[in-house]
C-alpha cells in the first residue's frame, strides 16, 4: 500500500495537464509543437482509441463501473502484494492512477480529455493524456514483472 502515493502523483498530473489543456486549446484545434506532436484538445466519450465513442451515452457508466471494479481490485492486490515486489507494485499504481485520473473526466464531464495527438504525415495515433501514458507504462511494468519472474516447478 505505501505505493498508492505514485497513483496520487498520477491523478494529480492528469488533472492538471487537462486543465491546462481546457485553457490554453480550442477543441480540434491542432497546436504544433515538434514536428510529430501535436497537442489537440479532444473529448472522448469512448474508451481506448475511442471505443464505443458513439453508443449514445451508456458507454459512460459501463466503462466508469468497470474503472470502479478494476480499482478495487487493484487497491485489493497492492494490499496482499509481499515486500520487494517493486515492479508490479509500480505498474499497478501507475495503472491505478491513470483508471482514476480517466474517472474522474468520465464521472464529472461525461467524457475523457485527450490531448495530446502524435503523428507521422498524415496518419495520427488516437489522442490520448497522461492517465493514459500511466496506464500504458503500468501495463508495461506488470508484462516486464510477469517475464522476470523465476521458473516455477
Amino acid at each position: 500500500m505505501k505505493w498508492l502515493w505514485l497513483s496520487g502523483v498520477v491523478i494529480a498530473l492528469d488533472q492538471l495537464t487537462k486543465l491546462a489543456a481546457v485553457r490554453a486549446l480550442e477543441l480540434h484545434q491542432p497546436l504544433a509543437v515538434l514536428r510529430c506532436v501535436n497537442l489537440t484538445l479532444t473529448h472522448n466519450t469512448g474508451a481506448a482509441f475511442s471505443f464505443l465513442h458513439q453508443a449514445g451515452g451508456w458507454q459512460r457508466w459501463f466503462f466508469a463501473a468497470i474503472a470502479l471494479v478494476v480499482s478495487a481490485c487493484i487497491v485489493f492486490w497492492l494490499y496482499r502484494l509481499p515486500p520487494g515486489k517493486v515492479v508490479l507494485a509500480v505498474g499497478l499504481s501507475l495503472i491505478l492512477g491513470g483508471a482514476l485520473g480517466n474517472l474522474w473526466d468520465r464521472l464529472s464531464l461525461g467524457y475523457v480529455i485527450d490531448f495530446i495527438d502524435l503523428y507521422y504525415s498524415t496518419w495520427h495515433w488516437p489522442a490520448f493524456n497522461v492517465a493514459d501514458s500511466a496506464i500504458t507504462i503500468g501495463a508495461g511494468l506488470l508484462i516486464v514483472d510477469a517475464f522476470s519472474r523465476p521458473a516455477e516447478g
